[in-house]
């Protein structure tokens, strides 16, 4: 069952939040009862398969495909780190972001289980999810966690999440007193293993497709605006924009299933490319189809405009400069490896 948005907390959600995060629990709910155990997991052979539905969930609903990517990545974390998969009826979230304000700590039980206490940020789901991996700090370091959200403990902060784009993502603060958990891995274990790379390639599919939904409206268009030489250029753009950013994805699906477990600055090069590729691609297409269209779509077709809100934040999942300097660093440090690898050959 889909908890109510506002029965954990007193806080009042707007109702344009709240109406549209129960659109996406419902969609997300559907979703896992039908296709979630047929998607491929990463490094399968059908990696490409599991991103192409990736895609498709964000050219239908960003939201949907939000809390679809994050049971997804559950479902490949626990099977990663050798935990029991998801059960029958239950819809997992993956919570690992660390914003300012916000701690979670972890601490032993003495039972050998472990308690979490603390906020959490950014936690898609929060309402619809019965279970979530949490990262959290310990004494040893950061570690991941497996969590239920039915505990009287957990409970979503209100009028944290107010969002217009991506509203029905539901992306509260939690927090968490003395709530029950299970270690998953060791200690870093979430960011160092293989699939933490293969994962950020599976948001970039999120993000491609919503571009191609925010595109379908330039398409529409054109196909009624044929003699226009603007659109067509506009459309013409786009099209090698989607283009680029597919065969970048597709790519890299082959690379992953070619490699599964390469986890070393390759894979970390790969994802990171291909999701500063991604989304530039989307930040472009959101311009061209504004310039081309203008203001009329999202003044009159709802839709649309909720289209553009959702890729708008979406995409700043990639955090601009920041990430592309983590990037020139790994480049970097590839570069300086291959030149120490080369002069000691010639040595």
């Amino acid at each position: 069952m889909v908890t109510s948005l506002t029965s954990q907390n007193s806080g009042r959600i707007p109702d344009s939040v709240e109406a549209a995060g129960r659109v996406a629990a419902e969609r997300f709910a559907r979703w896992v009862e039908d296709g979630a155990g047929r998607l491929p997991l990463p490094g399968s052979g059908g990696t490409g398969e599991r991103f192409t539905a990736l895609q498709s969930l964000g050219r239908a609903d960003l939201s949907l495909a939000r809390l679809a990517e994050g049971h997804a990545d559950a479902t490949a974390i626990l099977h990663e780190l050798g935990a029991p998969a998801p059960a029958v009826g239950e819809r997992w979230g993956v919570w690992a972001a660390r914003p300012p304000g916000t701690t979670l700590r972890a601490r032993p039980d003495g039972n050998g289980g472990w308690l979490l206490d603390g906020l959490k940020g950014y936690c898609s789901g929060a309402h619809t999810c019965t279970h979530a991996l949490v990262t959290a700090d310990t004494d040893d370091g950061h570690r991941l966690f497996a969590v239920a959200t039915d505990h009287p403990g957990y409970a979503p902060v209100a009028g944290t999440w107010r969002a217009v784009g991506m509203a029905g993502s539901d992306t509260p603060d939690v927090r968490f007193t003395a709530v029950p958990a299970r270690a998953t891995g060791g200690v870093d274990a979430y960011l160092r293993r293989p699939g933490f790379a293969h994962g950020g390639v599976g948001v970039a599919a999120c993000w491609l497709g919503g571009a191609r939904g925010v595109a379908d409206a330039l398409f529409a268009a054109a196909r009624h605006r044929v003699q226009d030489p603007l659109v067509a250029a506009h459309l013409g753009a786009v099209d090698v924009l989607l283009h680029s950013a597919q065969w970048a994805i597709d790519v890299a699906a082959s690379e992953i299933d070619a490699d599964p477990l390469e986890d070393g600055p390759p894979a970390r090069l790969r994802a990171a490319r291909v999701r500063a590729l991604v989304a530039d691609v989307c930040a472009r297409v959101l311009d061209e189809v504004g310039r081309a269209l203008g203001a009329g779509p999202l003044c009159h077709d709802s839709e649309h405009a909720q289209r553009v809100a959702d890729l708008t934040v979406y995409i700043r999942q990639h955090h601009a400069e920041r990430d592309l300097a983590a990037l020139g660093r790994l480049v970097t440090e590839e570069t300086t490896d291959a030149v120490g690898a080369k002069e000691g050959t010639d040595g």
